[in-house]
């Protein structure tokens, strides 16, 4: 729908509001005049495609305000709806007036007010003329003005449906209906191009308001302006301001983007009803003069950073975030600044905030909102830890690497495992996930060549493991192994093979007792606490194994 002019002549403050606060957002351009004088004054300069008409006015009333536009050659074919609490009293004094094409009796509903204007707009050429020749027109004009895409939200969240629109490159304004509150987020390029908002109450605006960052602060009352979709008329003098660099157009633009991340966050918080969605081929001034061109992400993140704490969850060291495996959702990553896009790249394993914290060196609390931030766009998923501890286990041995695999998906035990076959997945996997401990499984001259040269390289990556060696009884039992020499460490308990699942997790269960043990300082003895296993596996006893003394 192109930006339709719409003249407001109403002396009731409250009405102006009222009407300015529900048609601005829809996509109308709303004048609004407290008098018949200023009214025909505005209706000259800006020829608008409708007129709002209050029937009582200071000194006059709005027939003879009819009958001056039916009297001007510029202004006579304008159509007027004509409001009054009247009622019946009020429409036989209309009936005969040419440019008069509906009424609308006060009180009314916001519904009824669009449903009346949309109508009067798409019709009122065909009365205007058709009453001032005398001649029929239809019962119907065209379809009826549905929606292009509408549905509830029992089935559907926000990010899905604005992730829909956006993956179609739609382009149009989507109306979300909450509880007491409606949001226009105005979409196009596959982005979102600006919201604002009608329901807000007083002191939820100034919530809002309350919010702002500190470089913000000075433009409160413009934000008061923007945030509930103000009329065009108001808003040009604003863009005006800008293009004069009165007003900083990069703080503006910060402006709208800090409007567009609360109100996003204030809908999520309510229960929701609805959603319209209708295809526009031009938008407001003022979605059309400041886009946005962000993507909900950097919305979602934006709220997270500049929200109250108590609307975040605690800080709790026992959740692990990590990447969601994600299908058919906008990824568009506009809005989100280089620093911030560090934290997804780190989470292709599961982090705590603390292990996060350390890497990245942030303020804790900033990298705790960009994490909500990410998790309330489904980017990331956050779960408790409830396991005792981590491990990884280095097998070569495909079979038993299978079986291993096989019981960690089929358990959920107390433990987080990984199996990896190679040194350098063991090298990236322990460097990721820090573990408890690193069971290596021992078998033949080959494998015991691949550990050390696998642990030399990123020696400091193993520091903090204890380093868990599985190999056949005869190797174990010998103790003139040079374990240093043969893997380049010493082992901190030594298990013998074939092993199963169940010998990891109850080596898991006693590491408190196992020491780590420091190559650098100690002799080629194995740590005390050797483990025996019973044979559920292949056995891995080898001949070759004998050439390890």
């Amino acid at each position: 729908m192109a930006e339709k002019k719409v003249l407001v002549i109403d002396d009731s403050a409250t009405i102006r509001k009222l009407v300015d606060s529900h048609l601005s957002p829809a996509g109308y351009a709303v004048t609004l005049a407290p008098t018949a004088e200023e009214g025909l004054q505005l209706a000259e300069e800006i020829r608008p495609d409708l007129i709002l008409l209050d029937h009582q006015l200071p000194g006059t009333t709005g027939f003879e305000v009819c009958q001056q536009l039916a009297a001007s050659s510029t202004l006579q074919m304008i159509p007027v709806v004509v409001s009054s609490t009247l009622r019946k009293k009020a429409y036989v004094e209309y009936a005969d007036l040419d440019n008069v094409v509906d009424m609308l009796p006060k009180p009314y509903t916001e519904n009824l007010l669009k449903t009346t204007v949309e109508n009067a707009i798409e019709t009122a050429a065909m009365i205007v003329e058709s009453q001032s020749k005398g001649s029929a027109v239809p019962e119907i004009i065209g379809e009826t003005a549905e929606p292009d895409f509408a549905g509830r939200f029992n089935i559907f969240g926000v990010r899905e449906v604005i992730d829909f629109l956006n993956n179609g490159n739609k382009k149009g304004v989507l109306e979300i209906e909450a509880e007491r509150l409606r949001l226009w987020v105005y979409l196009d390029r596959g982005r979102v191009q600006g919201i604002n908002a009608t329901g807000l109450q007083p002191e939820e605006t100034q919530m809002i308001v309350d919010r702002l960052p500190e470089s913000l602060q000075n433009l409160s009352e413009v934000l008061r302006l923007t945030i509930a979709g103000r009329g065009s008329a108001e808003f040009d003098g604003f863009v005006q301001l800008m293009d004069k660099r009165v007003l900083d157009p990069r703080l503006t633009a910060k402006l709208l983007r800090f409007q567009a991340a609360m109100l996003i966050g204030m809908v999520k918080d309510r229960p929701l009803k609805g959603f319209q969605f209708r295809a526009l081929s031009e938008f407001p001034s003022l979605q059309r003069d400041l886009p946005l061109e962000i993507g909900l992400m950097g919305i979602l993140v934006e709220y997270a950073l500049n929200c109250d704490a108590d609307k975040l969850p605690q800080d709790e060291s026992s959740l692990r975030y990590v990447r969601r495996a994600i299908r058919g959702q906008n990824l568009d990553r506009a809005g989100l600044s280089a620093k911030h896009m560090k934290v997804l790249n780190l989470l292709s394993e599961a982090r705590s905030i603390d292990d996060l914290q350390q890497r990245l060196n942030w303020d804790r609390e900033e990298l705790r909102r960009v994490l909500c931030g990410f998790v309330a766009a489904d980017v990331l998923e956050c779960k408790r830890d409830e396991s005792e501890g981590k491990f990884v286990a280095y097998e070569t041995n495909s079979i038993v690497a299978a079986q291993l695999r096989g019981a960690l998906k089929q358990t959920d035990g107390p433990f987080v495992g990984k199996v990896v076959r190679d040194t350098l997945t063991l090298q990236l996997l322990v460097k990721r996930t820090q573990p408890d401990a690193v069971f290596f499984a021992v078998d033949t001259p080959q494998s015991c060549d691949a550990i050390r040269d696998g642990y030399t390289s990123a020696a400091e990556t193993f520091t903090n493991a204890r380093k868990i060696v599985l190999a056949p009884a005869q190797v174990i039992d010998d103790p003139n192994v040079p374990w240093e020499r043969l893997l380049g460490f010493v082992p901190d308990r030594l298990i013998k093979t074939p092993y199963k699942y169940e010998t990891l997790i109850e080596t898991m269960r006693q590491l408190d007792a196992i020491p780590i043990a420091r190559s650098e300082n100690a002799s080629d003895s194995p740590a005390p606490g050797i483990a025996a296993a019973t044979a559920v596996g292949p056995n891995h006893a080898n001949p070759e194994i004998e050439a390890l003394s």
